[in-house]
């Protein structure tokens, strides 16, 4: 099952935030447009715009690379909370109004759908983000952070 989670969740992650960034480039002006729409203020639209779909594109080269995995993981747990959050917070009227859910090929889905889309996202890769952080040093987190730290050194060398 570790895997899975491994391997070919960080692959899902990768088509994912490709594929975000790209249909946001191939259709600038509708992401412009859509984003403007959108219930957050017209300077955070502004560089919203500017920032994502770079952003995006770096999320998914790190998740490529066995050096860069866990910052990948890190970005995508991030963007998919926020993504989430965001949702979450249209959907319970945070705003006056509800703008629409567009989204490239995702845009026929609701905001339920979205909701549900990226809360799975979300688990799959703070689940992932897991796995590789307690499996790369064979510690887990607390077990590294409950070591005796006495400050002594130890003589490695032999009389």
């Amino acid at each position: 099952m570790k895997a899975i989670f491994k391997t070919f969740v960080p692959s899902l992650l990768v088509l994912l935030f490709t594929y975000a960034a790209l249909s946001k480039l191939f259709t600038f002006s509708a992401f412009d447009q859509q984003l403007h729409n959108q219930s957050f203020p017209g300077w955070l639209a502004d560089f919203l715009l500017y920032f994502l779909i770079p952003a995006e594109i770096i999320t998914a080269l790190l998740l490529c690379f066995g050096r860069t995995l866990i910052t990948g993981l890190l970005l995508s747990s991030a963007f998919m909370f926020a993504f989430t959050a965001y949702i979450a917070m249209v959907m319970l009227h945070f705003w006056d109004r509800i703008p629409c859910s567009c989204g490239g090929i995702l845009n026929q889905m609701g905001w339920t759908a979205h909701l549900i889309f990226n809360s799975i996202f979300l688990i799959l890769s703070l689940i992932t983000l897991y796995i590789h952080t307690t499996d790369t040093t064979g510690l887990k987190t607390s077990d590294i952070l409950t070591k005796d730290q006495t400050g002594k050194a130890e003589n490695l060398r032999k009389e």
